[in-house]
């Protein structure tokens, strides 16, 4: 017993000198103290966004390089949006699935990509231009497509089943 006490005696000090190294090679960083604001939106943009947006809710505005980026839900999707300080809409990004498509993009990719099953969908808006990613799987692949005027572009194609 006198042996097994002096044996956790010895391990106990090798422990604690071992901490006390460790802990002494490191600084301590100050604290980091995150605070929230309210963010007053301009009315020309809060107009804008319900005008372009309505419905939309669970908003969450951001102010980025006098900009101003709102995040919300519209139709069960996420979506962003970023607007001048005067109002003007120049971006909007929607994320979901197969349900975002319109009818004649989904039947374009079900034929151009038989065997392939939509997965996610993101719907970019920008200068009336309109680009949508879709991600596609089948039993061994998955492939990001960029479809833009109707032309589907291959970017990414991912082997489910290497070797």
């Amino acid at each position: 017993m006198k042996y097994l006490t002096s044996t956790w005696l010895i391990l106990l000090c090798c422990v604690s000198h071992l901490i006390a190294q460790d802990a002494a090679g490191y600084k301590n960083l100050p604290p980091v103290t995150v605070t929230a604001t309210t963010l007053k939106v301009p009315e020309k943009v809060w107009n804008n966004f319900s005008n372009y947006f309505n419905g939309a809710f669970v908003t969450k505005w951001y102010e980025i390089n006098k900009k101003y980026l709102v995040k919300f839900m519209l139709d069960e999707s996420e979506n962003k949006a970023l607007f001048t300080r005067r109002g003007a809409l120049v971006y909007h990004i929607s994320y979901g699935f197969e349900n975002i498509l319109s009818d004649d993009i989904r039947n374009a990719i079900k034929r151009d990509y038989a065997g392939y099953e939509i997965r996610k969908a993101i719907k970019i808006s920008e200068d009336h231009r309109l680009v949508w990613l879709l991600t596609l799987e089948d039993s061994n692949r998955l492939l990001l497509i960029r479809l833009e005027d109707g032309v589907p572009e291959e970017l990414e194609e991912l082997n489910k089943n290497p070797g």
